[in-house]
């Protein structure tokens, strides 16, 4: 185990986001990565913050069985983020 920060500057997170847009062959639209923070966020915020990766792979299952639209994807991070926002376990 390494003592290094798991805290990603901003750069190194677009980093990433264009690594995973090559080896899947996604465009930009297909990976919107705000979207997806901010669903992480709201989960956190308004369920728990284990929940938050949860979240995001239950939004990216739903918009791959929709098809191929980022509007899809956007919907479903939507609704998750939706259902997150009236939460009262």
């Amino acid at each position: 185990m390494t003592d290094q920060s798991r805290t990603l500057p901003p750069e190194a997170l677009d980093a990433w986001a264009a690594a995973l847009r090559e080896r899947f062959a996604l465009a930009d639209a297909d990976v919107p990565v705000s979207a997806v923070l901010d669903l992480t966020r709201d989960v956190a915020n308004d369920v728990a913050r284990p929940a938050a990766p949860l979240g995001a792979f239950v939004a990216g299952l739903v918009a791959g069985r929709a098809g191929t639209d980022p509007a899809q994807v956007r919907e479903a991070l939507d609704a998750v983020a939706e259902l997150a926002a009236g939460w009262d376990a």
